[in-house]
């Protein structure tokens, strides 16, 4: 496989997965975005941890969908993704579509 060709892939990927989150987030409540993922989710609880003088969070997502093109299934039941840096959540409009 050349270069052209896995660009071709990633795109096609890229393209599929677009159209499953324009399917599926009528089903979430929550978009959550973190400095490496992006999730929708129905719930989510956030907590503030200190460790070693330093602050980060910890998001605990349940019933969630994560936007990840090299995984194989999408839905999870349960997330715990940590944090030093930012993170975007925002709660959805019921019934929001692309």
């Amino acid at each position: 496989m050349n270069e052209e060709d896995l660009e071709r892939y990633e795109s096609a990927v890229e393209l599929q997965l677009y159209k499953e989150y324009r399917d599926v987030l009528p089903m979430f409540k929550y978009v959550v975005e973190t400095e490496r993922r992006f999730y929708l989710a129905n719930r989510v609880d956030v907590n503030e941890r200190t460790a070693n003088g330093s602050v980060y969070f910890e998001v605990l997502l349940e019933d969630a969908w994560v936007w990840d093109m090299y995984r194989p299934a999408r839905f999870l039941q349960k997330v715990r993704v940590m944090s030093f840096r930012d993170l975007n959540i925002e709660e959805l409009e019921p019934g929001v579509q692309i």
